[in-house]
This record gives structure tokens, C-alpha cells and sequence, in this order.
């Protein structure tokens, strides 16, 4: 039997949480987006301050390219608070979200905060790119764990269709009919269900695939540019290619998404090939991550949406 999804609560309003939260909004569901309490907040400055992160996080999905809302009044049905002061919302929501930071210690400390208000019968999900499902939601209830998966959306989630669903040990056969045709029908995603296995399908197969073209990019002496001619729409991938998409997706998460599967699959044959580069390490030290900040494989230039090559 479905469970009815009438309001969500995401819980981090970093680059995906808010734009998760967009395309919430998008599908016309209510949601409230909820954040830390901003580190430097001081007693006696603006309580609605509290929620600055929050704020940031709309604010900063209304001004995206590509644009994460249809239209930017959308944004109204979006509610902001912070961990401290709006846990207790999550008792509202019929979906609960997760998409704070790849953390897995973070992650469970937060989950065992929520417990206390989630509503029974309400579904909670994380949106890991790898971590192991079952481990976060370990020693939580057996109810909550009936109604929890994993829920893996792409960066930027009103565009990449793909949504992974990752069931755990005893994710109810309800939970997950509900978020496959949710998450399809009203969504407008095209959705896989996933094994619970280090970093699941989509990146595991992309990561390969990436290390690969930078890989054969030293090898034959090409330049980005070269390779994400070669590896883009020229082979039937979207235009973003190789280099592009690192960017987009930020070479944080790269380097992490590579770093946990050579950590966690010991016998996988292709486990050498999941190395992270030392240009790609480099670049992750000096803060080059990509869109994010502006400067990584192509770095912003004048003109929204442009780039150039980072020499």
C-alpha cells in the first residue's frame, strides 16, 4: 500500500539539499529546509539569523544556472529554519530527507535527533553518493528502519533524471513502491533501484569511467578541452562530458566518491583503477573544486555560464 506524501523536510540546505528542496517545490509539495545554526551567531543578533544557512541555501537556488525552480515564486513554498530550533517540524512531513555532509558519524548523530519527532509511518531517506545505507540508520527502531532507504539524486536534481533508490535490510515493500512512483510520477524521474554496494550504480560505473578518460588523457598527451570533445555528445553523453561534469558535480565529491571505493571494495578487479590522480588531489587541496568555487577544470570567466580553461 502507498504511503501519502503530502510535505517534506530536507535537512541540509547545502548545494543539493536546496535544490533538492527546489524541485520539491517544483512538484508542487510543501517542504521546510532546515540547516545548522550559522557557527559565528551570537546572542543578541537577529534570531531569524538563526536560519541564515537556510536562507543562503533558496537564495542561492533561485539565482542557479540552470535555473532550479520552473519560477522563482516557488520558492514561497519553501519554509527555512535550523537544527536547533525546528527539529520538531520534522513531525509534519511524510517524507523526511537527509543531505548533509558524506560523513557517516554526521550523518547518524542527526538521525538519532530526528527519531525522537519523526511521525510513524513517515518515510526517511538520505541522499548518500556511496555510503552504506544500512549503517546510517543502524540501532535506530525497527519502524524507523521499516521506513527508510536511500534516495540518491544527481547534481543538478531538477535536470539528471536518474534517482537511485537503495533499499536497506528491512526497508518495507510499501516504502519502496511509494518513493519509486513519487519519485517517477510526480518527480519526473527515471528510476533504479540499487544494491546497498559502495557507491551504488550510477558512480560507480561514472567514477571508472572518468579515471579512465583522465587515465588515457596523459597517456596520448591531450588537453581537457580534447577529451570532453571526445566524451561528450560526440559518444551520445550529455554535452557536460568529462571535465565539465566533475565540475558541476565538485571535485570534493569526486575525490570522496573514489576514496570509498577503493576503501570499501577490497575485491573488486578494477580496485587499482580507483585512485584519485594526484592532478585531481592537488586541485581538491588548493580549493579548485569546480563550480562550487568558481575555479577547477574550467574556471568562470566574464559572461554567465562561460568558461575557460584552467591553465
Amino acid at each position: 500500500m502507498k504511503i501519502p506524501i503530502q510535505k517534506a523536510v530536507v535537512l541540509g540546505a547545502g548545494t543539493m539539499g536546496a535544490r533538492i528542496a527546489a524541485h520539491f517545490a517544483n512538484a508542487g509539495l510543501p517542504c521546510v529546509l532546515l540547516d545548522i545554526v550559522p557557527p559565528d551567531w551570537k546572542p543578541g543578533t537577529p534570531a531569524s539569523d538563526r536560519n541564515r544557512l537556510a536562507r543562503n541555501g533558496v537564495e542561492a537556488a533561485k539565482k542557479s544556472r540552470p535555473a532550479a525552480f520552473f519560477n522563482a515564486a516557488l520558492a514561497e513554498k519553501i519554509a527555512i529554519g535550523n537544527f536547533e530550533d525546528d527539529l520538531a517540524r520534522c513531525a509534519e512531513a511524510d517524507w523526511i530527507i537527509e543531505v548533509v555532509a558524506e560523513n557517516l558519524e554526521i550523518k547518524r548523530n542527526l538521525l538519532a535527533r530526528v527519531a525522537p519527532f519523526r511521525k510513524p509511518g513517515a518515510i526517511v531517506t538520505t541522499n548518500t553518493s556511496g555510503l552504506p545505507v544500512h549503517l546510517i540508520a543502524e540501532g535506530l527502531s525497527h519502524e524507523f528502519q521499516q521506513h527508510w532507504a536511500g534516495t540518491h539524486f544527481f547534481n543538478p536534481p531538477r535536470y539528471l533524471k536518474l534517482v537511485e533508490v537503495i533499499p536497506g535490510p528491512k526497508t518495507s515493500p510499501d516504502v519502496m513502491e511509494t518513493l519509486r512512483e513519487f519519485c517517477d510520477v510526480r518527480l519526473g524521474k527515471g528510476v533504479v533501484v540499487a544494491k546497498d554496494t559502495p557507491n551504488f550504480i550510477a558512480n560507480r560505473i561514472g567514477t571508472f569511467s572518468m579515471l579512465n578518460a583522465m587515465r588515457l588523457m596523459h597517456e596520448l598527451g591531450m588537453t581537457v578541452e580534447e577529451v570532453d570533445a571526445c566524451t561528450g555528445p560526440a559518444v551520445g553523453w550529455p554535452k557536460s562530458a568529462t571535465f565539465r561534469t566533475a565540475d558541476i558535480v565538485g571535485l570534493d565529491v569526486l575525490v570522496h566518491v573514489v576514496k570509498n571505493i577503493y576503501e570499501t571494495a577490497p575485491n573488486d578487479e578494477s580496485r587499482e583503477r580507483y585512485k584519485v590522480p594526484p592532478l585531481v588531489e592537488e586541485m581538491a587541496k588548493r580549493g579548485w573544486l569546480g563550480d562550487k568555487t568558481g575555479q577547477g577544470f574550467y574556471k568562470k570567466v566574464k559572461g554567465e555560464g562561460e568558461r575557460e580553461i584552467q591553465k
